[in-house]
């Protein structure tokens, strides 16, 4: 199967996040097929991570995840890309990755390993469960797939997930003086977080926050008893010093769970790259038992997670060439 039939099979599995099980169970068959030896490590119910390698001790891995965000969108393609769901993020990583480690064997060159994981898009389960695994300990170097515009990347912001709830006391809306309202709390702490400036970082850039869920209320008529808010944050410095101004912030008028976190991570370069650092994070803070990470991919996060997903035909192929050129590099 070449590298485009490769991307497009892969595309046409659904695999939103915790509904990776057909996708892995296709990807493990592939590379049976082509001689590897490959297990499925388990993460939940109907969850597994797929690993395969070719020699028992591999110096130096590819991986990405088999998850994507919903909806899923079948692919289509004309002369020059391929469209759908996890075109750029991740399918056409995985079979980039997996030609590239092909290539590689018919070289004469076995040591190399390959690991796709779960649920990157949500909380990274499939990621903390690899970090466990006993190979972990043995590999030198992960080369890790996100959408970089085939770029090194040399750093990447952190993640933290949050939501923060308030309280108050149902009336008839009739009659606002006998209740409370929560959802009025939770516009004036909304309000304070808009306004307040969080730290810099002259390697990461700015922290930004992104408020991607309110909910609340019961009805109309009824002055809400409750409320809350979903935040993603993109780190630029460890995660404390956010969660304090938070913390000052909400004083009392609510309360924060803390949903999961992501430091930044500085990323190994290599001289002869095309670097950048990305604001995104991925797998690789959870997987710190894996050797010196890397971070490289065809296609552009900015078309990641939309309707019109898409990935270069000439990118997959070029991603392909720098995953057997970059892992030539760490290997010698």
């Amino acid at each position: 199967m070449d590298l485009f039939n490769l991307t497009k099979s892969l595309m046409n599995i659904p695999s939103t996040s915790g509904e990776e099980e057909a996708v892995g169970f296709f990807i493990r068959d592939h590379l049976t097929e082509l001689g590897w030896n490959v297990e499925l490590q388990p993460v939940s119910a109907n969850q597994d991570n797929v690993i395969a390698t070719l020699n028992g001790t591999p110096r130096v891995w590819m991986s990405t995840h088999m998850d994507t965000v919903p909806p899923f969108i079948s692919p289509t393609e004309d002369d020059e890309k391929i469209y759908g769901r996890g075109a750029c993020d991740a399918k056409g990583i995985i079979a980039a990755q997996i030609m590239a480690a092909e290539q590689l064997r018919k070289d004469g060159i076995n040591d190399i390993g390959l690991l796709y994981t779960v649920e990157e898009e949500r909380s990274s389960t499939g990621a903390k469960a690899a970090n466990e695994h006993s190979l972990a300990a043995k590999c030198e170097f992960m080369i890790n797939g996100e959408p970089t515009d085939n770029d090194l990347a040399i750093g990447s912001k952190g993640s933290f997930r949050l939501k923060i709830k308030t309280s108050g006391k149902a009336a008839h809306s009739a009659y606002p003086e006998q209740g409370d309202s929560a959802i009025e709390k939770l516009l004036d702490i909304l309000e304070d977080i808009r306004r307040t400036r969080f730290p810099h970082d002259e390697f990461f850039g700015e922290t930004t926050v992104n408020i991607g869920e309110i909910n609340g209320g019961i009805a109309l008529n009824i002055i809400p008893p409750r409320a809350e808010a979903g935040f993603l944050i993109r780190l630029t410095t460890e995660r404390e010093p956010i969660e304090t101004a938070l913390e000052n912030i909400v004083r009392g008028r609510g309360e924060i769970e803390v949903l999961s976190c992501s430091e930044p991570v500085k990323l190994h370069e290599v001289e002869g790259f095309s670097r950048k650092v990305v604001r995104f994070t991925t797998d690789i803070p959870h997987m710190p038992n894996w050797g010196t990470p890397l971070l490289i991919g065809p296609g552009s996060i900015l078309v990641a997670h939309t309707k019109d997903e898409f990935v270069l035909k000439s990118d997959l192929e070029k991603a392909a060439e720098l995953y057997v050129g970059l892992a030539r590099r760490l290997l010698d």
